[in-house]
């Protein structure tokens, strides 16, 4: 891993999900399951139609195209269905280092393993094929889900980020930190792996 390639598209495959790269074409799918806007509650981005995802996905695609986000669809797998998105993004291979964020699952899916398998995969590529030594979340101070579900999969809470990011409706945003670090991959393995057969 070093600081003068970019991360290469990959699919990662579970038995719940399948995490593909992200592509317009997943555009039409994610509309009939992506507009509720509990979805976009704690994000930037608040997509109302197939359009704005269509945007939402192209500036997601762009960041690809320009080596600092690497965004995926998240499907399915059993059906195929597009039911959400990840990324990794604030890539720093010299450091070793990137972030997982931008990560929904429609409401469907939510509670069903989907995002737990998903942060599995993810996690797994990243310290065992890329060799990073830290993996990093953020999310909404105020976003209690978020923050509970980080913790249960065994990642640090590391502080707040204090008046970190303007929210579109107007107020500041404190972004939580959260990590999970190399030495402490194999433990956060297994208890993932654990929890998602139960």
């Amino acid at each position: 891993m070093n600081g003068h390639r970019r991360l290469d598209p990959v699919t990662l495959e579970g038995r719940r999900v399948r995490l593909v790269p992200l592509e317009l074409d997943h555009v039409p799918a994610l509309a009939t399951v992506a507009l509720e806007p509990a979805v976009w509650r704690w994000t930037l981005s608040r997509p109302t139609d197939e359009a704005g995802l269509r945007a939402w996905a192209e500036t997601a695609i762009a960041g690809r195209d320009a080596g600092t986000e690497l965004p995926f669809a998240t499907l399915d797998a059993a059906s195929g269905q597009p039911i959400g998105s990840t990324r990794y993004m604030n890539i720093v291979l010299e450091h070793r280092r990137l972030e997982i964020g931008w990560t929904w699952v429609a409401p469907p899916w939510q509670r069903t393993g989907a995002n737990r398998e998903a942060k599995l995969l993810m996690l797994g590529h990243a310290f065992d094929t890329l060799g990073c030594r830290r993996v990093e979340f953020k999310t909404d101070s105020r976003n209690e889900p978020s923050r509970t579900a980080l913790l249960g999969i065994g990642a640090t809470f590391e502080g707040i980020f204090r008046n970190h990011m303007i929210m579109p409706d107007g107020p500041m945003r404190h972004s939580a930190y959260y990590s999970v670090i190399d030495e402490e991959w194999p433990a956060v393995r297994a208890a993932l792996e654990a929890s998602l057969t139960r």
